[in-house]
């Protein structure tokens, strides 16, 4: 489109530095577990852990997670014909999505695809927290143009795995 100014945000799961101490990760899962039975917005506490964890100090070593996506990335943006790009994660690691979408829009995006590394359906990530977040950010950004490439095409996803396993035969 004529005056879009296009963004790409790449999205992983997000890994535990293995630095972190494993009491608050336990602390913030039995946090989130409570609040999804009782269908209430995250607490106080749940947020201040979920942020403590997304902003640890990471290394290649400490989180290789996040060295592999950011790897990823590296090869993927050279391919976007010069759209922004952004990484997210759904947990554990920053930035979040609807901080990478702001982030974008801060930048001029005003189109904006996003795409997962998580390829087959039943996740979810993939199937519901990554939709549902998009629709609340659509509503708080009416202007702006937030699409979701997922599902993937699932005979390409199995033509990609069959050339990687070529490789090693």
């Amino acid at each position: 489109m004529a005056g879009t100014t296009r963004g790409v945000i790449l999205v992983g799961h997000g890994g535990i530095p293995k630095d972190c101490p494993q009491d608050l990760v336990t602390k913030l899962k039995r946090l989130e577990a409570q609040r999804r039975a009782a269908k209430l917005p995250p607490s106080a506490e749940e947020l201040e852990l979920d942020g403590k964890i997304r902003h640890w100090p990471r290394t290649a070593e400490t989180d290789p997670y996040q060295a592999g996506l950011e790897a990823v990335a590296a090869q993927l943006r050279p391919q976007l014909n010069g759209a922004l790009f952004a990484v997210a994660y759904n947990e554990f690691c920053g930035p979040t999505l609807e901080e990478s979408v702001e982030s974008l829009i801060k930048q001029g995006a005003t189109d904006i695809t996003v795409t997962t590394t998580m390829f087959t359906p039943g996740g979810s990530h993939s199937e519901v927290e990554i939709p549902e977040i998009l629709e609340q950010l659509r509503i708080q950004y009416p202007n702006v143009a937030l699409r979701y490439a997922w599902p993937f095409d699932l005979t390409r996803v199995a033509t990609t795995l069959a050339d990687q396993i070529r490789r090693f035969v």
